[in-house]
């Protein structure tokens, strides 16, 4: 790793800054590669000094566009507080593993006391990202027997109806309501 990177004159002492970087996966990579790389990223989070918050697998999506010869990918998402220089550290291992096509970091917030912030970070949820969920096709076409994170949840709020009423129903009989 390289000689630590100083921070801004805004850094406040014992504080971090937030960070969430999103890198997506070639498709066809196995549990074993994506707990590999989890694992690499953990640990390079936690050798320079970082904090893991959330750990998250969005599972397999279309990408927008074709990168490196793919449509598809494994889309994997780790917030995290750490100093200034980490981000880099992690995006130079991320861009020298094979299996990643993709990643973007963002800064969410500086000079965050780490005490104050809670983390939904577990091993159960470390060891559960390295497992994908369904495809988004499987989900739209019935095949996928998980529930997907994007269906309604009973009593949630319901844009369409909110905006435009309970347009869910046609109208009988050709009647319109005023």
């Amino acid at each position: 790793m390289a000689a630590p990177r100083l921070g801004s004159a805004r850094d406040m002492a014992g504080r971090k800054r937030e960070y969430e970087t999103i890198y997506i996966l070639r498709p066809d990579s196995t549990n074993d590669v994506i707990g590999q790389v989890n694992t690499k990223a953990r640990t390079v989070i936690e050798a320079g000094g970082g904090t893991i918050i959330k750990v998250d697998n969005w599972g397999k999506r279309k990408l927008a566009y074709e990168v490196q010869k793919q449509l598809k990918g494994i889309y994997l998402f780790f917030s995290y507080l750490g100093s200034a220089g980490l981000v880099e550290e992690l995006e130079r291992n991320l861009r020298l593993t094979d299996s990643v096509i993709r990643y973007y970091s963002v800064k969410i917030a500086e000079n965050v006391d780490p005490a104050a912030r809670t983390s939904e970070f577990t091993e159960e949820a470390f060891t559960k990202a390295a497992t994908p969920g369904p495809d988004e096709e499987e989900i739209a076409t019935g095949q996928a027997a998980a529930r997907s994170p994007f269906e309604e949840d009973e009593g949630a709020f319901d844009f369409e109806e909110a905006v435009f009423g309970g347009v869910d129903e046609p109208l009988r009989s050709g009647k319109r309501e005023d």
